[in-house]
């Protein structure tokens, strides 16, 4: 059927899984492995409940608050923007220090709800496509789990990525881990420019708002 096509290409692009393993090394590539692996569980898993919560009930439940798609898209962008600056300036966030202790470890910031599960995984766009794709369905509830079961592929990508972006890390270095994140973060910020320059055309094209 066209819409499990049009659905996996759609989530694929928007959840990027490829993009995402550069990302989390650059956030976690010097924390334990395994801490990267529950990490990247549990993001996945978050990510994956947030996106079936939006797919369900995301537009009623922005309309029913008053608040419009472009308004969350901006939203998101200002949450990346700011870990974008903490990956740059390499500032004490949690997400850069290296203990080995597994205590040490759990003390330190929890990353895999935010930024990973969302904005990063679950963002703006990610939602805004489930909730377009599960309209797309029109209430047919076979057309609704294919519609999921596409997105649950995708986010296995994802998943996949994550778990396999420790390997990339152990290869490039604690160097090159360093020179990725302060890379990294200047490409999240201007993702994060993006975000929130388009809700604000929108926003002023008339996407005030919801629906």
């Amino acid at each position: 059927m066209a819409i499990i096509t049009q659905t996996f290409l759609t989530m694929l692009v928007v959840m990027d899984p490829i993009g995402l393993a550069p990302i989390f090394i650059g956030l976690a590539g010097n924390r334990p492995a395994f801490e990267r692996r529950r990490i990247a569980l549990k993001a996945s898993l978050v990510a994956g409940g947030i996106i079936l919560l939006f797919g369900l009930v995301g537009r009623a439940l922005l309309e029913h608050l008053g608040i419009s798609l472009s308004a969350f898209r901006i939203a998101g962008g200002i949450l990346l923007f700011m870990i974008a600056l903490d990956m740059v300036f390499a500032r004490p966030s949690g997400s850069k220090e290296t203990p080995e202790e597994e205590r040490e470890a759990q003390e330190r910031q929890d990353i895999s709800v935010f930024p990973l599960a969302i904005p990063l995984i679950a963002g703006p766009g990610t939602l805004a496509s489930i909730m377009i794709q599960a309209n797309t369905a029109h209430g047919n509830p076979v057309l609704l789990l294919a519609v999921f079961a596409m997105t649950g592929v995708v986010l296995w990508l994802c998943y996949l990525a994550l778990r396999l972006s420790g390997q990339i890390g152990r290869v490039i270095g604690v160097t090159g881990v360093h020179v990725v994140t302060r890379v990294l973060g200047v490409l999240l910020g201007a993702l994060a420019v993006q975000y929130i320059a388009d809700g604000t055309l929108e926003l002023m094209r008339g996407g005030l708002r919801p629906g």
